[in-house]
């Protein structure tokens, strides 16, 4: 199983001419790079020109709406995504949550319908300040993955990726001691254990995000033994997010 590692761009850059230098100077920095799975998530606006400039890096989607297609303005199906060369799309963002009003019920529904068109989910999951003050941690992470899961098979879980990102890392520079991701990492394996079966809970690629960077980062792969990387702010910062990279082999 390959680390995984995911440049979440969010609303950034401000051209197409910004976004490919970014995007070329990663893949130039990563190309050599085997041991390691890169995802860039682009804002929709520069996923089509981005296509054709992946070889070493795959293309990700920062959202997606649960309709095949309609009358749903402003809205992009996952089939769309699909044909324009996606392979992963991040569900459940903090910021959708937040921002936006997406319960658990709308997750489920994308969830679905991202798996029902095979690209490949990373379900973002995680507990505000004030929850975690409360010692909610667990309740809260609990009954988000078993809301976002409700109905999808075993068959398909496999295709899922869960990323722990707690709302008060994110975007704070106040990042998730490796200590407590290593005792969120075991928490949601015993969760999808419960749920599925313990053969798919250890089989699941669990990331971490949350004012990653490059000191950080090796440390949620080698001590708190997760799989991967949900990365915001560092990933557009060319020479960062390659260190980023480089730094979990």
């Amino acid at each position: 199983m390959k680390i995984l590692v995911i440049a979440n761009w969010k609303m950034n850059p401000q051209s197409l001419t910004e976004a490919k230098q970014l995007f070329n100077l990663v893949k130039r920095g990563v190309k050599n790079i085997k041991k390691v799975e890169v995802v860039i998530c682009p804002p929709f606006v520069f996923l089509s020109n981005i296509q054709y400039l992946t070889l070493s890096i795959k293309l990700g989607a920062q959202d997606c709406f649960w309709g095949k297609e309609g009358a749903y303005t402003g809205e992009v199906s996952p089939r769309m995504l699909k044909n324009l060369g996606c392979q992963y799309v991040i569900i459940g963002h903090s910021e959708r949550r937040r921002y936006f009003g997406e319960t658990d019920e709308i997750i489920n529904k994308k969830l679905k319908a991202v798996l029902e068109t095979k690209i490949n989910p990373i379900l973002c999951i995680g507990e505000t300040q004030e929850e975690r003050g409360q010692g909610k941690t667990e309740s809260v992470l609990r009954n988000q993955i078993t809301s976002d899961l409700k109905g999808v098979s075993a068959l398909k879980f496999s295709k899922i990726t869960i990323a722990y990102e707690p709302v008060w890392a994110v975007g704070t520079g106040n990042p998730c001691s490796v200590e407590e991701a290593q005792k969120i990492g075991l928490l949601i394996r015993k969760i999808i254990s419960g749920i599925y079966n313990r053969a798919l809970s250890k089989n699941l690629r669990i990331l971490y995000g949350g004012s990653v960077n490059s000191k950080n980062a090796a440390d949620y792969i080698k001590e708190a033994n997760l799989q991967g990387l949900l990365v915001g702010g560092a990933s557009l910062v060319a020479e960062e997010f390659i260190k980023i990279v480089e730094s979990v082999i």
